[in-house]
């Protein structure tokens, strides 16, 4: 035995999630939703629009980095670029199939795992994050393994 102990995470019984498209995720305080040079030019191309008019119309450079822009709604509102809303007011994306990384791995971002306070601390804002099947530890791991930003 070589004498390494491990410790297994608060959630190693995994975690309860399934998006309930409140978009609460997408909306709020304002923020960040980093993307990768790919991921632009992954979304350029979804909306049929050259790289640099992407950039121009739906990004802006913050912290040295590229992050989608925000719509201003109200106070503490302010809404990604690509949020939608049905008739009946479920939110959606309207990149949803090239969406960023960012966005994919949510609710299992490294911020959210820290601790139970954590998670309970933004589950308070996500319904999806206290419904649905359990994910397991290992694909929690997985997707939090994904982000190459920290969030």
């Amino acid at each position: 035995m070589s004498g390494e102990t491990t410790t297994e995470p608060w959630y190693r019984e995994g975690l309860k999630f399934e998006c309930t498209r409140c978009g609460n995720c997408c909306t709020g305080p304002p923020g960040y939703v980093w993307f990768s040079p790919e991921e632009g030019r992954a979304i350029a191309k979804h909306l049929g629009v050259s790289e640099s008019a992407f950039l121009r119309r739906y990004a802006e450079r913050k912290l040295g980095r590229w992050s989608l822009t925000e719509v201003h709604r109200g106070p503490d509102q302010n809404d990604c670029v690509f949020l939608t809303r049905d008739e009946q007011g479920k939110a959606g994306c309207s990149v949803y199939p090239v969406r960023p990384t960012q966005c994919q791995t949510w609710p299992f971002w490294p911020s959210n795992l820290e601790s139970q306070d954590a998670w309970d601390e933004s589950a308070a804002h996500c319904p999806g994050m206290r419904s649905g099947k359990v994910v397991p530890l290992d694909q929690v791991r997985i997707t939090a393994a994904r982000n190459e930003f920290s969030v």
